[in-house]
């Protein structure tokens, strides 16, 4: 098992991922107010286009390649000397068995790699860029390095950078790590330090999605310079040969050899026996044609092809034929967790008071500050709001102090009856540290107590148990206002009421423990490969029945050898 996992380990010390600002903008020649349009154009013209570009054979070459298999080849070889000897049925019969069976391998394959291609397809996309200092938008393809670009919620990053600002700003990296949870990033400025990609929470990656907020970044790679080029790139050749083609291969290599053996051998006996040279050819030509096996190739290509069509029957989309044999003949399977193993969907799983308890208090205090918030919805607030018998009914909203990455909190300033109430939600340590009293009961207005140190100490050993169970936490709390409070600032987050817990679990799919149990009853092993936390990996190993022997982090996998 390997936790977490680093977007790219091609790249993990490429030096722009660390150097200060200044120093990249020296670097790319660029400055925070962005190039002129003519600069621009000439590094297009250098660097070529923002795009990452698949690199495929042809159709035609991709066909004629199917017949350099040495037993295909011995077995043209085998109708060419039919035709040679008269024998034009045993040709016909061997040419249209090689053709049949290449066909039959193209035509499947092909299906399946243009199916794959329309998964992959995406829309032209445009980028807002600083040039000639003013704001403009051009095609993503047109961005070159030294860029300054603009994104905010909804927009596909376009190009690999560094964050020169940022507001509220939140990312989807799933496309890189796999994991469907939001990433913050905030501009460092200064030189990093992290031991490695994952700890540099300041840069953007191409092809990965803003969830929330806004920012400026300076763009840094493009096209197949940036990580998702590079992992096309590694991805577009194509792949090494599989145990089942190599082990074909070594066959026909084998029947040849043998074939070529024998006819000369048989051709040489004659010969000595002082047979004629003539009859002796022709016998050798017969015992050759003989001994290939003609329908050797349509029998593998039918066997696989008939296997794909089975697994397509389960909805498997097979882009290579010889992944069949592999499919049949694996002992260990790498698998991702998130969305494979479960739900890829956050759900609230607990809501405890300030003594561990269940309280319906604590959730509406947490569905009130979700339904009030402004902004894209984090897939926590989500999860909150899918407790659809709450109400807000009474409630209106007076106003809001928006999350930010430093304070790591929402507020929302609310009033029902009169009673205006500020709802804090947000990190843990933060919200606790802010907090002077506790509420504890499961009443609709539960009693109240002071946080002394030994509360404060449960409360922190509770949260961190959550953690390694699994669990994301976030701290609920609250305080009342004065009646004719108009707005909310940031300094009214404080000498607040501790509401309690909210705990989130991305839950095991029911069929993932029924599937692992079947892999292992086939003798194979499970290897999970992920970008969560170690805590959260094991938690949901747990819940499955692996037995995690070990783990791995990405750091200790970058630095091995192949």
């Amino acid at each position: 098992m390997s936790a977490p996992a680093s977007p790219s380990g091609q790249q993990r010390d490429a030096p722009w991922m660390r150097d200060t600002i200044d120093r990249l903008l020296a670097q790319t020649q660029s400055t925070p107010s962005g190039l002129s349009s003519s600069d621009a154009s000439r590094r297009l013209a250098r660097d070529g286009p923002n795009a990452v570009r698949d690199r495929r054979r042809s159709v035609v070459v991709d066909l004629l390649s199917r017949f350099l298999h040495p037993l295909v080849l011995m077995l043209i070889a085998a109708s060419l000397l039919s035709v040679a000897t008269g024998d034009v049925e045993s040709s016909a019969v061997i040419i249209s068995m090689v053709a049949l069976s290449a066909t039959l391998d193209f035509v499947q394959e092909h299906r399946a790699a243009r199916a794959a291609r329309a998964l992959e397809t995406r829309a032209g996309l445009r980028c807002s860029v600083l040039r000639d200092g003013s704001w403009g938008e051009v095609l993503q393809e047109d961005l070159v390095c030294g860029d300054v670009s603009r994104i905010s919620a909804g927009d596909l990053i376009a190009a690999d950078g560094r964050l020169l600002c940022a507001s509220d700003f939140f990312v989807n990296e799933a496309l890189l790590s796999g994991e469907a949870f939001p990433v913050e990033k905030a501009p460092q400025g200064t030189q990093a330090t992290g031991s490695s990609q994952n700890d540099l929470d300041d840069i953007v990656f191409k092809g990965t999605a803003v969830v929330s907020g806004s920012a400026t970044y300076l763009v840094c790679r493009t096209g197949p310079q940036t990580v998702l080029g590079r992992l096309a790139g590694a991805l577009s050749g194509r792949p090494p040969p599989t145990a089942f083609e190599l082990g074909t291969h070594r066959f026909g290599l084998l029947i040849m050899r043998t074939t070529a053996f024998l006819t000369l051998a048989v051709l040489l006996v004659n010969a000595a026996l002082g047979r004629p040279w003539l009859e002796s050819f022709m016998f050798s030509v017969a015992l050759a044609v003989g001994l290939t096996p003609e329908l050797l190739p349509m029998v593998v290509s039918v066997t696989l092809a008939r296997g794909a069509l089975r697994m397509a029957r389960q909805r498997v989309l097979v882009k290579q034929l010889a992944a069949i044999q592999n499919l049949g003949s694996m002992d260990v399977l790498c698998t991702d967790k998130t969305g494979t193993l479960t739900e890829a969907r956050v759900e609230l799983e607990r809501h405890l008071d300030a003594r561990g308890r269940e309280s319906e208090r604590v959730l509406l205090l947490a569905y009130l500050n979700s339904w009030f918030e402004n902004g894209i919805r984090s897939p926590l607030d989500e999860a909150i709001l899918a407790h659809e018998h709450l109400s807000t009914e009474g409630w209106t909203k007076i106003d809001e102090v928006p999350f930010d990455f430093e304070r790591r909190r929402v507020s929302v300033l609310i009033e029902k009856d009169g009673h205006r109430v500020l709802i804090v939600k947000g990190a843990v340590e933060d919200v606790l540290r802010l907090s002077i009293e506790a509420e504890s009961g499961g009443e609709t207005t539960p009693p109240r107590e002071g946080i002394d140190g030994a509360l404060r100490e449960q409360i922190t050993a509770r949260f961190e148990r959550l953690g390694e169970q699994g669990f994301r936490v976030l701290g609920i709390a609250w305080r009342e206002v004065e009646a004719n409070r108009t707005h909310a600032v940031v300094d009214d987050e404080r000498c607040l009421v501790f509401a309690g817990l909210a705990a989130f679990l991305d839950p095991p799919k029911p069929s993932a423990a029924a599937a692992l149990s079947a892999l292992a009853s086939s003798g194979v092993e499970v290897r999970i490969v992920t970008g969560d936390n170690e805590r959260v990996t094991r938690h949901v190993c747990k819940q499955l029945g692996i037995d995690v022997g070990s783990v791995l982090s990405g750091d200790e996998i970058g630095r091995l050898d192949d």
